[in-house]
């Protein structure tokens, strides 16, 4: 057993059903619920443990010295986030640049409570003609739920429902917040 292995299931308790479809090399996964910086390590312990490159984006100031190498290497791309740009299409565009990318977004958009999701994950996956992967962290149970992908039709008003209904009963690390 590896040792990120032996953290994350001896120590911290945790598992994992389901797994990456090494096949598909770019998505959009979306983590939900997102109610804790706890969130950050069990992430980085998944992406470990499924041997999967997962990745994020983040200001393009976080890509200079002295961590930008850090950031890169952990999988970040750099976005420019100047008023007046399009963020979906920016983020489309590195979708196009790179051969394999799997962005990991969380839709609440903060840790708090948030009665709607933003949509940005899902106009990106449309952009970018990628599939979506629901991940839930579920810290009630201690178990990564990674689902098959969901590929959106275009039509937000019927995909959304199903997208939360993966989530449904699924507690995050602050329960009052999920």
């Amino acid at each position: 057993m590896g040792f990120a292995k032996f953290i994350f299931k001896t120590v911290l308790g945790w598992k994992i059903v389901g797994d990456f479809d090494r096949d598909i090399k770019k998505s959009v996964i979306i983590v939900v619920p997102h109610t804790s910086w706890h969130d950050f390590y069990i992430g980085v312990f998944t992406r470990r443990i499924t041997k999967t490159q997962i990745n994020f984006v983040g200001k393009k100031e976080l890509f200079k010295f002295p961590f930008g190498w850090y950031f890169r290497w952990m999988g970040g791309a750099a976005l420019d986030r100047t008023s007046g740009q399009n963020k979906v299409e920016a983020i489309a565009k590195v979708f196009d640049q790179k051969d394999e990318f799997r962005l990991t977004l969380a839709p609440e958009g903060t840790r708090k409570k948030v009665d709607a999701w933003k949509t940005g994950f899902y106009f990106i996956a449309l952009k970018a003609k990628v599939p979506i992967i629901p991940v839930a962290f579920d810290y009630k149970t201690k178990t990564v739920t990674i689902y098959d992908p969901f590929y959106p039709t275009g039509s937000l008003e019927n995909d959304m429902p199903l997208l939360r209904s993966y989530y449904d009963g699924v507690v995050g690390k602050v329960p009052e917040y999920s």
